[in-house]
């Protein structure tokens, strides 16, 4: 199961130059976006850049189609197999598949391709080429390799539809995630170094401003997500502006290649059991978890974090006036729900080092090792608020914006109404890194909000102290939102 820790993965990190937003894609809701392309001349060379993030995993997912006609030089799709392999298709060929499987939802990738059917260097194998992370895969690392005719057209320059967030052709293959900065162009098309480069410091491939970069044809376009209110809105002087279908403001995110936050972790969350949808942030159980009481299954991060000080919301939003009588909102050690196993782990279950407010018919309680820690008020559809300290080993658990029996996380008050960490010498602690999330074990609608994306709604749109987040409540004086800037200077 992977975890973001510090800078451990490429395009996720803190850089000098910023992307703002990325636009979140849900193939529940068929989101996608769309403009007619005129006709062109030049139709053998094209480039496409785009930084995404994904969420689900094990499906088919077309994230950029050019064209949608029914022949192999006007439909050229791009996108992940049901193996979660990189593909390039044409309507009835397989010009390239990767071995490598992309199934990392902690990071952000950036994928820029090349089409050229003028056949560069005089090898054929040259007429596409694909670039991971500034990488450019190697012919040998394809499953697949077909090459178009030399001369012929793809796709692009066609005058149908160019698509993103889907195959158009049926309607099916919905993209799942993230998008940002998404570019594409005829002509002579730019290189991959125009949009990215390695960090001298740390190695890592991050993003470069392109908004300066004027696509060389008349159907190219460059999509920044900038302005909530026209998110189809192409920033270059091609004005090719994308139509947009089901996608509203609300769908507009923070989570970016250059500030990555924290999502439900799908290697974990799902297990056949939670159902991971709206950019990882919703997490449904519709059927009991495996196991007992002290089973279930968990929705957790895919930040884990060590020390510092860290904020979160959630709400539970099941229709009805009852709430799952093991549902848990809270905190868990890494190593311990490794050691686990993932199905069957619960935020707090017998022998676990975890802290969680419970949710339970009897009363919210804090737990520890299935053990409680005190009592409070049951929450139904209302938002919980978790400040976690890790650097003075308290968790502080509100609902509604009250702290529970008046605990204050920005001044550390002690009045029951934090939950104090064990001190760990039970042996119990595996690794103390921790990450955040809820659990439960017959139903639950969880809405998550790390502060990059939620499907919950917000009418404050606060953030912690460093401007990051959007939250209903503000985090306390000293709380962070669990992303990759805070965890640069704090984690």
């Amino acid at each position: 199961m992977a975890f973001l820790e510090r800078n451990a993965n490429s395009g996720s990190v803190a850089t000098g130059y910023d992307i703002d937003n990325s636009l979140k894609f849900e193939a529940d809701n068929s989101e996608y976006m769309h403009y007619a392309c005129s006709g062109q001349t030049d139709y053998e060379r094209m480039a496409y850049s785009v930084w995404l993030k994904r969420t689900e995993l094990g499906t088919s997912q077309v994230f950029m189609e050019f064209g949608h006609g029914t022949a192999n030089t006007s439909n050229l799709r791009i996108g992940f197999d049901s193996s979660d392999r990189l593909f390039c298709y044409g309507n009835s060929i397989v010009w390239r598949q990767t071995n490598r499987v992309f199934r990392d939802t902690s990071a952000w990738y950036h994928l820029f391709f090349l089409f050229d059917t003028t056949t560069p260097g005089g090898v054929s194998n040259n007429r596409i080429r694909i670039w991971v992370n500034g990488e450019m895969i190697d012919h040998g690392d394809f499953g697949v390799i077909n090459n178009p005719g030399a001369g012929s057209a793809m796709g692009f320059n066609n005058s149908l539809n160019h698509s993103i967030g889907r195959q158009t052709e049926d309607a099916t293959a919905y993209f799942c995630g993230y998008m940002a900065q998404v570019y594409g162009s005829g002509g002579t098309p730019p290189v991959v170094g125009d949009f990215g480069e390695t960090d001298s410091d740390t190695g890592i491939w991050i993003p470069k401003d392109i908004s300066d970069i004027t696509p060389p044809d008349a159907n190219g376009f460059n999509l920044d997500f900038s302005t909530s209110g026209s998110l189809g809105n192409d920033i270059s002087s091609r004005n090719n502006d994308f139509t947009l279908v089901n996608i509203a403001a609300a769908d507009q995110a923070t989570d970016t290649p250059t500030n990555n936050f924290a999502t439900s972790n799908f290697l974990i969350s799902s297990g056949g059991y939670f159902v991971t949808t709206e950019g990882g942030t919703k997490c449904v159980l519709g059927t009991a978890g495996p196991g007992n009481n002290t089973g279930g299954v968990s929705a957790l991060s895919t930040i884990a974090v060590s020390k510092g000080k860290w904020y979160m919301e959630m709400k539970n939003d099941l229709a009805n006036d009852s709430v799952d009588s093991y549902a848990r909102f809270g905190f868990v050690d890494v190593g311990d729900l490794a050691d686990g196993g993932v199905d069957g782990q619960m935020i707090a279950k017998a022998g676990s080092a975890a802290g969680a407010y419970f949710g339970g018919t009897g009363g919210g309680r804090y737990h520890y090792n299935n053990t409680a820690q005190g009592n409070s008020t049951t929450w139904i559809r209302q938002v919980m608020g978790m400040a976690l300290d890790l650097d003075n080993r308290k968790a502080y658990f509100h609902i509604d914006g009250t702290y529970t029996n008046s605990g204050d996380p920005a001044n550390g008050t002690d009045n029951g109404g934090q939950y104090d960490m064990d001190t760990g010498g039970d042996g119990i602690y595996v690794d103390e890194t921790w990450v955040l999330g809820a659990s439960a074990y017959n139903l639950g609608i969880f809405l998550m909000n790390w502060g990059g994306y939620t499907v919950m709604p917000i009418s404050s749109a606060a953030t912690d102290a460093n401007g990051y987040g959007t939250f209903e409540y503000a985090p306390p004086t000293g709380y962070y939102a669990l992303c990759s800037k805070n965890l640069a200077e704090y984690g």
